[in-house]
């Protein structure tokens, strides 16, 4: 921490020097990128070095096609989803293509009229996925919407929560005939999009109408929901490619489909991404914005994920950016074991909203509480299309949103607080592309050097496993209790009865669940200790 005391005893002119020597801007994709109130020193970037090297060698055999999960003996492609011609099979390059080919030919049959739901026009769409087929989709909705001019008005059933779905089912009740659903799963066997499509099967049926001739599948090639779409008769059907994660998908059908339909320019999407994929193949520390960021989260988080990652974009349209690299990150690093299947616990955890939204919230806590996180701002130049009304003399609300946002950024540097600040200079489709890119390839790069493995997920199965787990002694418990409705009985009676001893925690929240649903029938008799409450099928 030395250096940094000393840096923020220095005058204005020495900031000003390490500003002007750590601020750089990328004019290809139109992104600029300021480390210079990181807690670094030369030292340091001669130190990475070496350890960005490995990073950049590591992302050249991966874009050329190597196992990159040998969990699931596969590679990562989602850099060729942007340049096919890096693809490494000809097979590859012509299925990224024909696939995007594909979706501008839908949507431009859905504007037009050509496809259309019961009623007429589609005017919604609603997408039923979780996590990447989720997260993206609704990041780039909502940072690119334009309320007037979307061509069709999108909406997200993204949980198996009963209550959220519900509320969803009310908001499109009287206009499903005017609804295409749109159904995302690789695999096809995810329990809560198969729940939130069988849930929306169900709407239609009510509304008599037919969901085939609403409903599109986005998924893999011979998966459960593949099968189901092509036997029911859908309108049509998206690959998702072995190859491609969800967690990186913005740039697969699961964020163009969407993003296609309502009406934006993911040419431009695409074009970005793209761009910003050349921008950070560069093999140096200073030319490349993403191994500038990985560095700093190493330098940050001492390589352990010590303190957590806080995104504040300054802008509106960004506000679900947090929630997108939450999973982007968390997921990709967030590993038990390292290369060699030592045992590390990495990670960085990421949270945040908005500016300034937030220094109403917890930038208090940022500025004068636990010191365990660093700041990532992202800043927006132009503040919106047309004129801006002088709020008092002189000065717009754009102009206030920017001084609150370098208020903040230097509040946080008086009290020895790090923060990094990416500057783009409007929002439109190229721009967000290149941010997804931006930050794909920072999380590869940040795995290469701390020796860990950024594409598999070993931890969310096991959470699948067991939720599946739960389920299956739920059918156990629900049969013991109906043929046993005579009397009521203890957790300890059903576990005994059931065989499973060992699960009286998960056997008692169960039936805690069971009984506070009705449909369920069953009932929660006593209250107070846990040994005088039974539970009995009524």
């Amino acid at each position: 921490m030395d250096s940094f005391k000393t840096m923020t005893q220095t005058d204005g002119n020495n900031l000003w020097e390490r500003f002007q020597r750590y601020y750089t801007e990328f004019p290809s994709i139109g992104l600029g990128l300021d480390i210079s109130r990181m807690n670094f020193t030369e030292e340091f970037i001669g130190q990475i070095k070496p350890r960005l090297a490995k990073a950049f060698a590591a992302m050249d055999e991966l874009e050329a096609g190597a196992i990159a999960n040998p969990d699931e003996n596969r590679m990562v492609g989602h850099y060729w989803l942007r340049n096919s011609t890096l693809a490494p099979t000809e097979g590859i390059r012509q299925a990224i293509d024909q696939t995007l080919a594909s979706i501008k030919a839908f949507a431009a049959k859905v504007h037009s009229g050509e496809i259309h739901g019961s009623d007429g026009p589609f005017e919604n769409m609603l997408i039923i996925g979780i996590g990447g087929s989720a997260l993206g989709p609704q990041f780039v909705a909502h940072a690119l919407s334009q309320p007037c001019k979307d061509k069709v008005t999108p909406w997200f059933i993204d949980n198996t929560d009963p209550d959220g779905i519900d509320r969803i089912k009310s908001k499109l009740a009287n206009s499903l005939g005017n609804t295409l659903v749109i159904v995302i799963s690789k695999s096809g066997g995810t329990k809560e999009t198969r729940n939130g499509m069988l849930e929306m099967k169900a709407a239609f049926k009510a509304a008599e109408l037919n969901f085939a001739d609403h409903a599109v599948a986005i998924t893999g090639e011979g998966s459960n929901l593949d099968k189901i779409a092509k036997a029911e008769g859908w309108i049509q059907r998206f690959p998702m490619w072995d190859w491609v994660g969800g967690r990186t998908s913005e740039t697969s059908a699961v964020g163009l489909l969407p993003a296609a339909l309502q009406g934006f320019d993911i040419d431009q999407f695409l074009a970005g991404a793209a761009a910003c994929d050349t921008v950070t193949r560069t093999k140096s520390f200073e030319g490349n914005p993403s191994a500038q960021l990985s560095a700093m989260w190493f330098n940050a988080v001492d390589g352990q994920g010590s303190k957590d990652m806080v995104i504040l974009p300054y802008k509106d349209r960004l506000e679900f950016f947090s929630k997108y690299l939450q999973q982007l990150i968390m997921e990709s690093l967030g590993k038990e074991r390292d290369l060699e299947g030592q045992v590390v616990n990495q990670g960085i955890s990421v949270y945040g909203n908005k500016g300034s939204t937030d220094q109403h919230a917890y930038v208090q806590q940022l500025r004068e509480g636990v010191h365990n996180f660093f700041v990532t701002f992202i800043r927006v130049l132009k503040d919106r299309d047309g004129e801006s009304m002088e709020v008092e003399k002189g000065h717009t609300s754009g102009d206030y949103l920017d001084g609150f946002f370098q208020g903040t950024r230097n509040a946080l540097y008086q009290n020895r607080r790090e923060s990094i600040t990416i500057n783009i200079t409007l929002i439109n489709e190229f721009n967000i592309g290149a941010l997804v890119a931006l930050f794909e390839r920072s999380v590869g790069y940040y795995a290469s050097i701390i020796n860990i493995n950024a594409y598999h997920q070993p931890g969310v199965e096991a959470g699948k496993k067991a939720a599946g787990d739960v389920i299956t002694l739920q059918a156990k418990i629900i049969d013991f209790l109906s043929e046993n409705s005579d009397s009521s009985h203890s957790v300890d009676e059903i576990a005994a009865a059931i065989k499973d001893s060992e699960s009286k925690e998960t056997v008692f929240l169960i039936c805690q669940h069971l009984s506070a649903n009705e449909y369920h029938g069953v009932k929660k008799i006593g209250s107070g200790a846990l040994t005088k409450i039974t539970f009995q099928s009524q």
